[in-house]
C-alpha cells in the first residue's frame, strides 16, 4: 500500500493548491457574472417645429319648407362666403367645394314617434381651403363667423395645422435620442464602477408630435394637428453589456 505523506510541507502545499483553485473558480464565476450583466436605458430628444400647412373647413346650411326653397337658401349664401375668402387671398379655384347634402326633418310626437309630416328641408355644403400661411388660416377660422351679420350661417370646424417636412427631421431626432441613451448608459456605468460594453439590443419608440410644452403622450404616438407651434419627441431604448 502506498504511503501518504503527512509531513507539514505536504499539508501546506495541499492547502495552497486548494486556495488557488478556489480563487481561480471565483474569478471565473465573477467574469461570467459580469459578462451576463446588462444595463437597460432610455434616451430622448426633442425638437421644436412650426406648422407649415393649415387647413380650414366650414359648412353652409340652407333651410326651407320645400326642397327648392332650402336649396335656394343655400345658394344665396355662397357668393358672400366666397367673396370673403377671396378678400383673404383665395380665388374660387383654390376653394374645394364638396357635393351638397340634403335631408328632411320630420315632426315627432311627445313620445318620439315620427308622424311622417315634414317640418323642413335642409341643404348643406362643405368648403375647404389650405395654405402655407398658417396664421391666415387661424385668422379666418375665428373671423368667418361674423358673416352671420350678412345672413350667412357658417359652421366652422377646428382648423388643422400640419408639418410637411417630418421625413426630413425624423432621422435627425431619432439619432439624437440614441446618442442620449448611450450617454446615459455611460454615466450610469461609470457611477457604478463598471465599464460600458457593447450594445446588445436597441429599438426606437413611436414619435410624439405634441403642442409645444405639452405633457401629452401615448403608447401609439401622438400627431397633434390643433396647434401651430409643436414639438417632436423621439425615444430610444437600448441595452448594453457591462465589463
Amino acid at each position: 500500500m502506498a504511503q501518504v505523506d503527512r509531513s507539514p510541507a505536504a499539508a501546506l502545499l495541499l492547502g495552497i493548491a486548494i486556495v488557488a483553485s478556489a480563487l481561480i473558480l471565483s474569478g471565473t464565476w465573477k467574469d461570467h457574472q459580469r459578462a451576463q450583466q446588462t444595463l437597460d436605458v432610455s434616451g430622448s430628444a426633442e425638437k421644436p417645429i412650426t406648422s407649415d400647412l393649415g387647413i380650414f373647413r366650414c359648412t353652409l346650411t340652407g333651410e326651407g319648407s320645400r326642397p327648392q326653397a332650402a336649396f335656394s337658401a343655400l345658394e344665396a349664401q355662397k357668393p358672400t362666403l366666397l367673396s370673403y375668402l377671396q378678400s383673404k387671398g383665395f380665388s374660387g379655384d383654390q376653394v374645394k367645394t364638396y357635393p351638397a347634402n340634403t335631408w328632411s326633418m320630420n315632426e315627432r310626437t311627445a313620445d318620439g314617434r315620427d308622424t311622417g309630416r315634414v317640418l323642413k328641408y335642409v341643404y348643406s355644403q362643405r368648403f375647404e381651403i389650405d395654405s402655407s400661411d398658417v396664421n391666415l388660416i387661424e385668422a379666418i377660422s375665428t373671423e368667418v363667423g361674423s358673416l352671420v351679420e350678412q345672413n350667412v350661417y357658417v359652421q366652422t370646424e377646428s382648423p388643422e395645422y400640419h408639418y410637411t417636412k417630418l421625413a426630413d427631421i425624423k432621422a435627425e431626432v431619432q439619432e439624437a435620442a440614441a446618442r442620449d441613451a448611450m450617454e446615459r448608459a455611460r454615466r450610469i456605468a461609470e457611477a457604478s464602477g463598471a465599464k460600458l460594453g457593447t450594445i446588445r439590443k436597441a429599438r426606437m419608440g413611436v414619435l410624439q408630435i405634441t403642442p409645444r410644452n405639452s405633457t401629452m403622450i401615448s403608447d401609439y404616438g401622438v400627431n397633434d394637428v390643433s396647434s401651430i407651434e409643436k414639438e417632436i419627441t423621439a425615444v430610444a431604448h437600448a441595452s448594453f453589456s457591462l465589463e
